[in-house]
């Protein structure tokens, strides 16, 4: 079950911190501002692979791109993220062949985010696309 609400506004539309402050009081959540590419790189083709959920007046609103989700997943590694990115391939969210071709596309850029360990990352990628990762997290759930 989801307790944090993590949100990207591109762009940032007037009034926006304002409705954050409300809402996070309303619906006593944990808002924060935050998407997979604060962690890793962008994928070149996020928006266009972000899934539509409503509109409601001028907003329109996404979930944020599955394989950037599942790729910042694996990159984290807690038992909770591989649960999710396996959840999300047996729903059909994401395939393990174009998620690795995702991850390839993102390699050059890693070298940009410090905190990140390539050589880690890319062994969780790999794990999971072989399918070790997602077995392990069945074992451990």
């Amino acid at each position: 079950m989801t307790v944090d609400v993590n949100l990207k506004a591109d762009p940032e539309p007037a009034g926006f911190f304002e409705a954050i402050a409300v809402l996070k009081d309303e619906l006593e959540l944990n808002i924060e501002l935050a998407s997979p590419n604060d962690f890793i790189p962008a994928l070149p083709n996020w928006r266009e692979q972000s899934l539509f959920i409503a509109r409601h007046g001028l907003l329109d609103f996404y979930h944020y791109d599955p394989y950037s989700q599942a790729l910042s997943k694996l990159e984290r590694g807690h038992t909770r993220d591989l649960t999710d990115v396996a959840a999300m391939l047996q729903s059909g969210l994401i395939r393990r062949d174009l998620l690795f071709q995702q991850f390839l596309q993102i390699g050059p850029l890693l070298i940009r985010y410090p905190a990140l360990d390539p050589k880690s990352f890319r062994t969780a990628v790999v794990e999971f696309c072989q399918g070790t990762a997602e077995e392990s997290a069945n074992t451990q759930s």
